[in-house]
This record gives C-alpha cells, structure tokens and sequence, in this order.
C-alpha cells in the first residue's frame, strides 16, 4: 500500500501530482485554442439549439402549425435533449468525452439543415427531436473537458468566455428572425448559419482539443496522460519541467480503478453535492428557457407586435454577454456559491419591472427595457459559474457522468415541464413573470445555505474517495 511504503511520492495519490502539474503550467497557446475553439462550439450549437423561440414565430403561418402543434414544438428540442443527455451520461467516462462531443456538434448542424425541407408541424417537430437528441451528447461536454485541461485560475476565464459566446448566439437567433420575419420562407433561412457548424467546427474540435490526461491516468494510461501534459507544456515553451513516470509516485497502479456505477451520483458523501449543483442549474435554467423559448411568443400575446418581440428577445441575451464576463470576475472575487446567489437575486428587480411594465402606461417599454436588461445581465449571465460549480461537484471518475446527468436534469425540469406549463399562460405578465421570479428567489439561497466552495485544484475539491468505494 502507499502508505506503507513510507516515500513522499506515494503518500501523493497519482491524480493529485497530475492535477497539480496541470494547474502549475502557465496560461499558454495550448490554453487559448481549447477556449476558441470550445466557444466556437458555443456559438453555433448554440445558435441551432436556441431557435425554437424563433420558430414558433416564424414557421407557424407558412407550415399552418395547430396550436397543440406549437406546444409540441416548444418542448421537442429540449425533450429530446433530455434523453439524449441521459445515454450521454450512461457512456461518458468510459467513451472518449471528444467522441462524444463530436457526434453531438456534427449531429446538431446536419438535423438543423433539414428544417428547410420541412413541409408541415410534423416535419418540424420530427427535426427539432432529432437536432434535441444530438443536444444532449454535445452541450455538456465542453465543461468536464475544459475543467480537466485548464488550469483551477484559469477555469472561470474559460467558463465566462464561453458562455459571452453561447450568449452572443442566443442575441443572433432573434436578430435573424427580425431581418427575416417578413419573408414566409424566413425561417428556413434561419437554418443556414449550420453549415458553418457542420464542416468547419467538428473538424477544429479533432485537431486542437485532447482527451483529459486525468481521464487516461483513470483509464490505467499514463504513458498517453503524460503525453497530453508535456504537449501542453511544450506549447507554453517548457517553462516548466516535464511530467514523467516517476514523479507519479509508487502507488500509480491504484489510478486505475473500475469506475463506480452511475449510482454512485447517489450513495452518501456524493448525493448531497449533486442535488446541490443540480438545483442551482435548474433555477438559473428556468428562467433561460422560458425566455429564449417563450417570450417572443409571450410578448406578441401580450400586445407587442413581432418585430418588436424579437428586438426585445434579442436585447435580454444581448445584456447576458457583459454580464457573463461579469460573472466570470466574481467567480474568484467572491467565490462560486455567492457569485449564484448574486445573479439569481439580482435579477429578481428585472423580472419584476417586466412583469409590471404593461400597468406603466407610456412608459412601458422604458419599463420593460430596463427589466430586460437587468435580467439579462444577472440570472441569464450565471453559466459561468453555474456550469463551472455542477462540474466541480463530481470526482474525476463520476465527472463526465454527473455533468451530463446534471445537465439532463436541469434540461427536463427547465426546459421541459417550465415551458410545457407556462406556454397556455404566456398572455399573462403576472403568470409568466412571477413563476420565474418565485424560482430565482429559491435558487438565490440554495448554494449558500447547503453547497459548499469549490475554488481550486479539482482533486482537492472533488476527490473525496470514500464516497466511491
């Protein structure tokens, strides 16, 4: 046993000496290209993956899509997703998390560009269940993989940029959507910007993103854990000495261990973070998708005409990519926990000002503006943190698996059953905003009152081992 061997390299577990040597090597090249390129899989699946807003609006009249239609249509994607999200889960951590990702990137572009041959409702919610179904294998990836590859300072730079990407995607949607809203094949033209996703991105994703060396090391592979990281020093010009064999330790044999069953997510010692950081999610998401589902649709309900609905979509997402780089600072100033409770708190004023503003008479869009923006740059700017904090959550072995479950989890509940449920009520302000303000008031507390602070090297704060055993 390591312990008995009496050497200083064994008492070190062989994870922690790797996740150490990760996180000493300076911001590099290498560092840069896994943001670029993990943004660049934010901006267009987060392009094809948010359209559904816009498609309720843009492909009703031209597909003469039924009401019980559209209620299908505003829950398909995220549906499917859901499911797709749970066979993810099922597979990652023994499959290749770049696999995985890949199939879900290439997978979304090509079901995205068969939304021009649709020819009715059916057609349309058929494509957006298939375009959900590869969702799930691809927007939780990025996190475990850039978790285990950037260094504990530089995660929340990666966590903030990427979701300014995801957001300035989510600004794109309804901006299409108003520059084509008056032509009846509009939201076929919405469809297009795929192709960029589908044969450029993929392709980017193979060259310049690595499996996690802490995933070979758990796989029993050192020799290609070792490899990843000297690559990674090599582009960051050596400045600090290689990784080798022998500075693993003795007891490197016990880093390959079966993994734990998906129950693991479960057992004592590991329930309470997953339910934590799975609930933290879900808060901030409700608020996510029913705004980028539901509100152009809301907003037409409520009076305002359709160019105006997706200028004000557009303008609530536009606010969420200052506010993402925002909450990226925070992350490291006043940790995780706070930094949740801050967006979700914060953004209670906003969804109150919209709620109110049809009561505010000539002021009302002034009103509503202002609400938009403010909700904008506080609960649907808290990804950086809240996808960053779900990671750290898991230990090495479970995190591929906890981020997909987790994911899947928040999915179902908040994009799911939140808009199934409110889309009948989207004419009512007092319904459809104070739901969501009801959920961002609970999910402000939930972090600080039972989570705990994950700033730091990953294994010193997700490597428990007992829970595992």
């Amino acid at each position: 046993m390591a312990e008995a061997s009496g050497t200083p390299a064994a008492a070190v577990p062989a994870s922690h000496v790797l996740g150490g040597k990760l996180d000493s090597i300076p911001f590099s090249p290498f560092h840069l290209g896994v943001i670029v390129v993990l943004g660049l899989v934010a901006l267009v699946d987060g392009y094809d993956g948010s359209m559904t807003g816009t498609l309720l609006v843009l492909a009703k009249r031209p597909l003469h899509i039924t009401p019980g239609e559209i209620r299908l249509l505003a829950i398909a994607s995220s549906l499917a997703a859901c499911f797709g999200g749970f066979v993810a889960a099922a597979i990652s951590d023994h499959w290749s998390r770049r696999t995985v990702m890949l199939l879900g990137v290439a997978g979304i572009n090509l079901f995205t560009l068969l939304i021009p041959l649709a020819q009715n409702g059916g057609h349309l919610i058929v494509i957006r269940l298939l375009t959900g179904l590869a969702i799930g294998f691809a927007a939780s990836a990025p996190f475990p993989i850039a978790a285990e590859l950037m260094p504990a300072q530089h995660r929340r730079t990666y966590g903030a940029i990427y979701e300014m990407m995801l957001a300035s995607s989510f600004t794109l949607v309804p901006l299409v959507g108003f520059l084509v809203a008056g032509n009846p094949n509009g939201f076929r033209l919405l469809a297009l910007p795929a192709i960029l996703g589908l044969f450029v991105v993929p392709l980017l994703v193979y060259l310049a993103i690595p499996e996690s060396p802490r995933w070979h090391l758990r796989r029993g592979n050192p020799g290609a854990a070792i490899a990843v990281v000297n690559r990674i020093i090599a582009r960051c010009g050596n400045r600090v000495a290689p990784l080798t064999i022998a500075a693993l330790g003795e007891n490197l044999a016990l880093s390959h261990e079966p993994l734990p069953p998906l129950r693991a997510l479960f057992r004592r010692g590991q329930l309470r973070w997953t339910v934590v950081g799975i609930l933290s999610l879900v808060c901030a998401q409700v608020s996510f998708f029913t705004i980028s589902v539901l509100l152009p649709k809301a907003l037409i309900d409520q009076g305002a005409a359709v160019s105006l609905s997706f200028g004000l979509s557009s303008l609530v997402f536009m606010a969420s990519i200052p506010g993402k780089g925002f909450t990226g600072f925070l992350m490291e100033v006043l940790g995780r926990r706070w930094t949740i409770t801050y967006c979700l708190a914060g953004s209670l004023p906003g969804l109150l000002a919209m709620a109110m503003a049809h009561s505010a008479g000539r002021y009302a869009n002034v009103v509503f503006i202002a609400g938009a923006l403010i909700t904008g740059f506080t609960v649907l700017s808290t990804f950086p943190a809240v996808r960053v904090y779900l990671s750290e959550q898991f230990p090495t072995a479970l995190r591929g698996r906890g981020q997909y479950f987790g994911e899947s989890c928040g999915r179902f509940m908040a994009g799911v059953v939140a808009p199934f449920m409110l889309e009948p009520y989207t004419g009512s302000p007092t319904i459809f905003f104070g739901t969501l303000v009801v959920i961002a008031s609970i999910g402000a507390f939930v972090p600080v009152l039972f989570g705990k602070e994950t700033i730091g090297q990953l294994e010193a704060v997700s490597e428990p081992g007992a829970e595992l055993a």
